[in-house]
């Protein structure tokens, strides 16, 4: 069975305004059952609040926070690069969502587990992640973000290559753990009187080939622990 039957996922670029636009008109012309996004409850939260910390406030988490705040401000560089702040999509879903009266769910992995991974890495790779890190600070010339979504790809594929761990951390890692609570979704969907239930979820790019592979070959659950965090109708 294809899970692929109930689940309708949108691969985003995070910080391109047609993402935003492409996420709103899906989810009011599909009027799913339920929305999932590419969040935890810690950084829904710290999105809907505005809340970004400094370098010094990060240290103060060791290095897990100064991770935390590199990644944070490549995101920020290129959201300013391409007209929109990070997390503009997640927070159209939600919207969304909420003008359908519909369940949001947070799918994706813990950001501390996340963290936890990432400071494991191999010192080659981290040490080649600091030394490309200076370089995504300087300005993205006009000519290079014609076509953000060919670029965004290339850019997988070249992490993929040159980071093997961060990549099964970052991507392969995390496809399997919102397969996993979007699966969960849909089998409690059902259990609530849904017959066939309609999920869509709103994933990075690089995320939806592997989340879509996974749900394509899953075998059907009728009982499975769920990770996600339900943060709007949670009384289905």
């Amino acid at each position: 069975m294809s899970y692929l039957r109930y689940v309708k996922l949108i691969g985003t670029m995070h910080v391109s305004p047609k993402s935003r636009e492409e996420v709103v008109r899906m989810i009011l012309n599909e009027r799913p059952h339920a929305v999932a996004i590419e969040l935890d409850r810690a950084r829904f939260l710290a999105m809907n609040e505005n809340r970004r910390l400094t370098l010094e406030e990060s240290l103060r988490f060791g290095r897990r926070g100064l991770i935390n705040y590199v990644l944070a401000k490549v995101e920020e560089k290129l959201g300013e690069e391409f007209g929109m702040k990070p997390g503009e999509e997640m927070k159209a879903a939600t919207n969304a969502a909420r003008t359908l009266g519909v369940p949001l769910y947070l799918i994706d992995e813990d950001i501390n587990v996340i963290l936890s991974k990432i400071a494991t890495a191999p010192g080659r790779e981290k040490l080649l992640m600091a030394l490309e890190a200076l370089g995504l600070f300087l300005p993205v010339k006009s000519g290079q973000v014609s076509d953000p979504m060919a670029e965004y790809r290339v850019m997988l594929v070249q992490f993929r290559r040159r980071y093997p761990y961060l990549y099964r951390v970052l991507v392969e890692e995390r496809n399997e753990v919102m397969a996993r609570n979007l699966i969960s979704i849909v089998e409690n969907l059902k259990l609530h009187g849904v017959r066939r239930p309609k999920v869509i979820a709103v994933v990075g790019l690089g995320h939806k080939p592997g989340i879509e592979h996974l749900l394509d070959r899953a075998e059907e659950r009728r009982f499975l622990s769920p990770y996600w965090t339900a943060v709007m109708g949670e009384g289905i």
